[in-house]
């Protein structure tokens, strides 16, 4: 009788955990569906194309259980810390079935006006249940325009705090109108306000169907089961890590002047401490970075190593805590300028994993170009001047990348976007949407780091008005002055280049004209390289000469081989 009953308590807990295991592949589904719709909906090219936006799932406390696959790291992990905000000014007993909220404000968000977080609680049979959160980012909310040239985020655009989009499933038509007669492309921001709202929909009627599937009344107790085992796991993934304080540092161009990124990671008993103390302090310009998004990049760059294998939800993101001084350029207070926040934020996985490199040697990848080489072309009146009145007006932004550092069995990856995940927009499209011609978009040859594993390869992009009108072009390049190291005597990889057809140099930071007769050449960074060149296995070189990603020269300067006229590499024999 014991023995039975001993049997039928292991049967039940195997049935229970494989119900939770389905449970929870349904979370998954729900959050990725919910994705899939503002791709699917969505009017700016940034997020049908680039997929740069976030969803997920929250429980009543404002907890993350789960996120979509598809998105970027600044927008989930800084969209994990906001719907708390949101549960503060519109508290749960407030919330009516049908309501929608928004906000962009940078500090209580994803740091830059650019990125709308839109909240829609979940009801069923009259009682809140949880909350769907998702995030895009959107081509235009007027001002200045999305660069870095602002002074003040007053100049940067169109400011919503934490506001009603729909009450009782009726649109909020006097904030719509507000916002049309603010932007240079109405229809395409209230389109994607509206794809948000589609989203999150979605992910409430999935939800709901989950839990009349399973007869669930609540999915707190789901909550804080996915969430403790995820913390756990997280804490006994830090706890495999030698213990101790471990310190790096990296300099990049910066606006006006340089920037110093400075961290300390404390590794221990309870988690992860990073501190930012020594950083360079706010800049004059729109590079400044709001704490949440300092916290979203620097925890996902801690992520990839420690823990990559653990859901992404509050409970493993609990154990990693970041902190940067008031005052500092990745802790900016308001009014600071905050556009292009994503020049420097999407720096930090690099730093990170420059401490950890300190605590699990031979894992970690060289530097690579990190944040994205994404810029936002003009034109019409005010940009194509007098001689050109009936030029097209346009505001088109467009995302690509340079190359990934070498990893330490791998090369890097070319034309690739890490850490934001987004994807480069497709040359077609950009040129279906507006009167841009892109003359070429090729891999860059040498430009990649040397190492026994190449750095990734940057690209060459030339780029004109097809009006043959001038344009517009705002910069929020970096590594052009400083290029991404190498890891493991590793060399660094090739710095950015911006320039005119004609030999002219643009700067890399800011908005600059571009005459009608001339083409726009962007010549993107490649990643370091891992390991001493003098390794890489000849059969390699050769491969990358045979596909052009090097030249005969760089290959015979920096892996000290001899290379034929039919591309063979060999060797010199060492002299006794």
């Amino acid at each position: 009788m014991k023995q039975d009953s001993g049997c039928d308590m292991t049967q039940g807990r195997k049935l229970s955990s494989l119900r939770h295991q389905i449970m929870w592949d349904r979370m998954i589904a729900i959050v990725e569906e919910q994705a899939q719709t503002l791709i699917r909906t969505a009017f700016s090219n940034t997020v049908r194309e680039a997929g740069d936006l976030s969803a997920g799932v929250f429980d009543l406390s404002g907890r993350m259980i789960a996120q979509a696959v598809t998105g970027t790291p600044g927008h989930v992990n800084a969209m994990a810390a906001s719907v708390n905000h949101f549960i503060a000014k519109y508290p749960l007993e407030q919330m009516e079935d049908g309501d929608v909220y928004i906000t962009n404000d940078p500090w209580l968000a994803t740091g830059h006006l650019h990125d709308f977080t839109v909240v829609t609680p979940a009801f069923r049979n009259g009682a809140a249940v949880a909350l769907f959160a998702s995030t895009c980012h959107v081509v235009d909310v007027g001002g200045l325009g999305f660069g870095p040239d602002g002074r003040q985020v007053y100049e940067e655009g169109i400011y919503l705090p934490i506001l009603p989009l729909a009450k009782r499933g009726k649109m909020n038509q006097t904030l719509l109108e507000i916002v049309r007669a603010n932007v240079r492309e109405p229809i395409l921001l209230e389109g994607d306000f509206f794809s948000l709202v589609a989203c999150n929909e979605r992910g409430v009627r999935r939800l709901r169907e989950m839990m009349d599937e399973f007869e669930l009344d609540e999915i707190e107790t789901l909550s804080d089961l996915i969430i403790k085992r995820s913390s756990n796991a997280m804490l006994e993934e830090i706890r495999q890590l030698p213990f101790g304080i471990y310190r790096h540092s990296m300099r990049i161009d910066g606006y006006e002047n340089e920037v110093d990124l400075v961290a300390a990671m404390t590794i221990g008993e309870d988690g992860i401490d990073v501190d930012f103390t020594g950083t360079s302090v706010v800049s004059e310009y729109g590079i400044n970075v709001p704490l949440p998004y300092t916290q979203a990049y620097a925890s996902f760059g801690v992520r990839c190593l420690v823990g990559p294998m653990v859901p992404n939800n509050a409970g493993s993101l609990s154990p990693v805590r970041v902190s940067a001084p008031l005052g500092s350029i990745l802790n900016a207070p308001p009014p600071c300028a905050v556009a292009a926040r994503h020049a420097i934020g999407q720096m930090l996985p690099d730093v990170m994993l420059g401490c950890l490199d300190q605590a699990c040697p031979d894992r970690v990848p060289a530097e690579g170009t990190s944040c994205l080489w994404n810029f936002v072309l003009y034109g019409g009146h005010g940009i194509s001047g007098g001689g050109f009145a009936n030029a097209t007006p346009f505001t088109v932004t467009m995302f690509h990348n340079g190359g990934t550092g070498a990893r330490p069995t791998k090369d890097g990856l070319s034309a690739t976007s890490y850490p934001s995940g987004v994807r480069n927009t497709p040359v077609e499209i950009n040129e279906s949407i507006a009167p841009v011609r892109v003359w070429r978009k090729e891999y860059r040859t040498d430009s990649g780091g040397a190492g026994r594993f190449r750095g990734g390869l940057g690209q060459v992009m030339e780029i004109s008005n097809a009006e043959g009108a001038p344009f517009a072009l705002s910069s929020m390049f970096d590594r052009v002055n400083h290029a991404p190291r190498g890891r493991a005597g590793g060399m660094a990889g090739a710095c950015g280049i911006v320039s005119l057809k004609s030999g002219a140099s643009v700067p890399s930071k800011g908005r600059t004209q571009i005459p009608g007769e001339e083409r726009l050449i962007l010549e993107m960074p490649g990643g370091g390289g891992y390991g001493v060149p003098a390794e890489r296995d000849p059969k390699l070189i050769e491969t990358d000469l045979r596909d052009g990603l090097v030249s005969r020269a760089f290959a015979e300067d920096n892996y000290d081989v001899l290379v034929d006229d039919n591309g063979s590499v060999t060797r010199p024999i060492a002299a006794d």
